[in-house]
């Protein structure tokens, strides 16, 4: 097996310049760098990520903590932050939370991570009081948790949400109908205050009939629609939480031969790539995805470094996106 010591042999250096020179240490010169990665080339070597940690003293490994794999929203956040993570000389470990805050704690313990990313954290979730508590850097992603300010990369949903009912609206709807996100979630619960605000500004209420609450999966947004639209006075719109939601309620609305955007017009929120593709166009709320996950990653790696930093809020712009599931009401 090559080992760091046969990198210093090849490239005429003592073995502790091998792994500060791997790890981009500012002070080993560009030219040894060079050197010692020419040689780790030519040699087929790769750092063992447990043995750097022991040479540095701290682990390179970074979870991100989620609840639904399942959920294509995830697979849009892993690769940007896993490469940004993988720039800066990190790993990314995914960990699937559980509704157990303390076995999520200690498996970050147990496996050595350096710190971890929460994106699906509740407002009423301990995990971060524990995490805080065992000195584990975290940072919030998508989501906050007031009970522990930590550094957090969120969206603000207002610019977008506005235009998007300016749009709904002017095309002349009034009967509008809503499938939100969960109560006990930041995004949630500030994407519907935008919402009813917004809507109270052109006079408009939501019925409590045209409401429906649940998970930013699929299946919400399929049960939702069934209950909105199957009856005799649906509404005319559904805006929905997110992109996925938006996907159950039109595969809904396609089963219950409720034509979009003739019958019902449905938004989402997110602008996952799924929702521009030709058999969906759904407009939607959009923002920028990809590089909110590399501010996280960022923003985890220089928590780590620096433990006694000022928490950064780093707060996303979000935009409109009118495509083919938004039109006027039938008559």
């Amino acid at each position: 097996m090559i080992t760091s010591r046969d990198v210093a042999r090849l490239a005429g250096v003592s073995q502790p310049t091998v792994s500060r020179a791997l790890r981009d240490d500012p002070k080993v010169s560009e030219a040894t760098k060079q050197r010692v990665r020419e040689a780790a080339t030519a040699l087929g070597y790769a750092p063992n990520a447990i043995g750097r940690a022991l040479s540095v003293g701290r682990s390179t490994r970074v979870g991100l903590v989620v609840t639904d794999l399942e959920n294509q929203f995830y697979a849009h956040v892993i690769a940007p932050m896993h490469q940004e993570l993988e720039r800066l000389g990190h790993e990314l470990v995914l960990i699937t939370e559980s509704s157990e805050a303390a076995p999520v704690a200690e498996h970050v313990l147990a496996h050595g991570l350096c710190g971890v990313v929460l994106a699906t954290t509740t407002v009423d979730s301990v995990l971060p009081t524990r995490l805080r508590d065992r000195g584990v850097p975290f940072v919030y992603f998508n989501r906050t948790a007031l009970a522990v300010p930590a550094d957090s990369v969120t969206v603000d949903p207002e610019r977008g949400v506005r235009d998007l009912l300016a749009d709904v609206v002017g095309q002349g709807h009034r009967r509008i109908g809503a499938i939100f996100g969960p109560r006990n979630t930041s995004t949630g619960e500030q994407r519907e205050q935008v919402v009813r605000a917004v809507l109270d500004e052109y006079g408009i209420a939501l019925a409590h009939r045209d409401v429906r609450h649940g998970p930013f999966d699929f299946r919400a947004g399929h049960e939702g629609a069934h209950a909105l639209l199957d009856g005799d006075d649906p509404p005319t719109a559904v805006l929905c939480a997110n992109d996925v939601v938006a996907l159950g309620a039109l595969n809904a609305a396609a089963e219950l031969g409720v034509a979009v955007p003739g019958d019902v017009s449905v938004a989402g929120f997110d602008d996952l790539p799924t929702s521009s593709w030709a058999l969906v166009r759904l407009s939607t709320v959009a923002y920028d995805l990809d590089a909110m996950s590399r501010e996280a990653a960022r923003l985890l790696v220089r928590r780590v470094d620096d433990p006694h930093a000022e928490p950064v809020r780093a707060v996303y712009p979000t935009r409109y996106i009118a495509r083919a599931t938004v039109a006027a009401p039938r008559a």
